[in-house]
């Protein structure tokens, strides 16, 4: 069975908004490496969507854009997607595939088929599915600012606190920091 792992850029005030944070090489490549190691991409509808807008044409080399924003486009666009969603089961974008039904089931159902674990790039999609306890890692990239505005991590609130278990801090020479937590006992 795979790890489900939630992989989110925060800043320090817990934003969430796509257009906050350092975007660099540095902070590319780390996202590559996480891709690599992944089995699979899972996001709700809306990440999806925005993803979709821009990614395919990267890859495609109809975008110019930086080395390794290509090599992570390119890595993306051969990973199987995955996307919940309750109003569109129809894509486009290579290797997508829908997930519907009960979220729980479904969820476990990727989660068993994919030994190489399934990162979760959607934050409101984690809220749900860290209600359900289907999260077993968090990789959270800590930008160095404090946005002052929404979305924010987790706004809709859990049930009960999570106790984490931190099994590493990478700082970057950007002066973000990747965390690396797993669910304690």
């Amino acid at each position: 069975m795979g790890l489900l792992i939630f992989s989110l850029n925060v800043t320090l005030d817990g934003c969430v908004d796509h257009q906050e944070g350092v975007v660099d090489d540095e902070t590319h490549a780390l996202y590559t490496r996480l891709l690599d190691e992944s089995g699979a991409m899972l996001w709700g509808r809306v990440t999806y969507e925005m993803m979709e807008s821009y990614w395919p044409a990267v890859a495609r080399g109809d975008q110019e854009a930086p080395p390794a924003l290509r090599e992570w486009a390119v890595k993306l666009d051969a990973k199987p997607k995955y996307v919940v969603s309750s109003t569109r089961t129809d894509y486009t974008w290579t290797n997508s595939h829908h997930i519907g039904g009960d979220l729980r089931e479904s969820v476990q159902k990727l989660k068993d088929a994919t030994p190489a674990g399934v990162l979760l790039g959607s934050g409101s999609l984690a809220t749900e599915l860290d209600r359900l306890d289907l999260i077993d890692e968090y990789r959270l990239l800590v930008h160095p600012m404090i946005a002052g505005h929404g979305p924010t991590l987790y706004q809709g609130g859990l049930p009960a606190t999570r106790k984490l278990e931190l099994l590493s801090a990478e700082p970057l020479s950007n002066g973000a920091v990747a965390m690396h937590y797993r669910r304690a006992g």
